[in-house]
């Protein structure tokens, strides 16, 4: 019995990892309290994917686990030993704003949280992969330092700058910014992931991702860009844009490729390693490009408004470069450019509606 334990099972990352993973053989244990509703609401729940796992995967396990349950993380990881393979953590508050109503729920969650599971792997399954959705949101507000030109739809980096062609690499630097409690609290798990393969010598990776999109989102105002807006779009609802015109720029990868890129690491793991990981140049677009997109898709016109508020440690222009990524393992390559996750994600979310 080999096993993939993963945490946030029943979100976007989670969700997809657990098909993708059984497709290929694996036994899945899934670990998801569906926190996802107490931070967002009824739009958050994650229990309709849960409910889709059990009943399509005949090798899914779930555990209603929280992971800032030490005890219980332990149980866990001491049940099933060193027949856990890999570690994949997606489990998370993600929400920049959400993080400051509640700074210790965000902050346990998000570094506790995964300290409990670097340690209970180290005692249970020091053999085992382990990989950290860690985010982009580690680089603070830093790259609204970059020389950055307003145009009729998006913000754009000057074109004589060296991320120009390829976007911001892991080279950035992450301290003397203003990164939100989130971006604060994610920091904290991003550094721990790569100590615990530096000092202790575990194969873990934080993926530092930019926006992670695809039809298993239960996208929420507050979280989940282009999988909100969806919803906005087909369901009628309205939509508020906060900040800098809605011009804003956004790299997004599909939930598929991400675990792809996951796969190949799998096959051949590191030690603390960190990568950016997004769209890039490959799939990126503007809040004002994204609803022109899913308008023409949907034949529908979204009711939106905009404010200039924008959203604390928010960045202006994000494009991740992932040459590293690419370099380390050449066989990875995108499935879903902007166009096409936008068409799965409009046709999903008007299904969802028929039931």
């Amino acid at each position: 019995m080999s096993i993939v334990l993963i945490t946030g099972s029943a979100g976007l990352i989670g969700s997809e990892a657990s098909r993708f993973f059984h497709e290929r053989g694996f036994d899945i244990v899934g670990v998801d309290n569906n926190m996802r509703q107490y931070f967002f609401g009824e739009d958050g729940s994650t229990t309709w994917n849960r409910e889709q796992l059990e009943g399509g995967l005949s090798n899914y396990r779930h555990r209603d686990v929280d992971i800032r349950d030490t005890a219980a993380i332990d149980a866990l990881f001491s049940k099933f030993g060193k027949d856990i393979a890999l570690v994949i953590h997606t489990a998370a508050q993600p929400s920049h704003d959400w993080a400051a109503r509640e700074p210790i729920t965000d902050f346990t969650v998000n570094a506790n949280g995964t300290l409990n599971l670097l340690e209970a792997s180290r005692r249970f399954c020091p053999d085992a992969a382990f990989i950290f959705t860690s985010t982009n949101k580690v680089y603070g507000d830093t790259p609204n330092e970059l020389p950055l030109i307003e145009g009729e739809t998006r913000w754009e980096i000057d074109e004589t700058h060296p991320y120009y062609a390829f976007g911001i690499d892991e080279s950035l630097r992450i301290d003397q910014c203003k990164h939100s409690l989130f971006g604060a609290s994610k920091v904290a798990g991003d550094i721990l992931v790569q100590e615990y393969g530096r000092y202790f010598g575990l194969k873990t990776a934080a993926f530092r991702g930019g926006c992670l999109t695809g039809p298993a989102h239960s996208a929420a105002e507050l979280h989940g860009f282009l999988g909100y807006l969806v919803k906005c779009v087909v369901t009628g609802r309205s939509y508020t844009i906060f900040g800098y015109k809605g011009k804003q720029v956004r790299d997004n990868i599909h939930s598929r490729d991400l675990v792809s890129a996951f796969w190949h690491f799998f096959q051949n793991p590191r030690e603390g390693e960190v990568y950016n990981m997004g769209g890039s140049r490959h799939a990126n677009v503007s809040m004002l490009e994204a609803i022109e997109i899913a308008q023409r898709l949907s034949g529908k016109t979204l009711d939106y408004s905009l404010s200039d508020e924008s959203r604390i440690g928010d960045h202006i222009w994000y494009i991740s470069d992932v040459r590293k990524f690419q370099a380390h393992y050449p066989e990875w390559q995108y499935e879903y450019d902007i166009e096409r996750t936008l068409q799965e994600m409009v046709e999903a979310m008007e299904e969802r509606e028929k039931r």
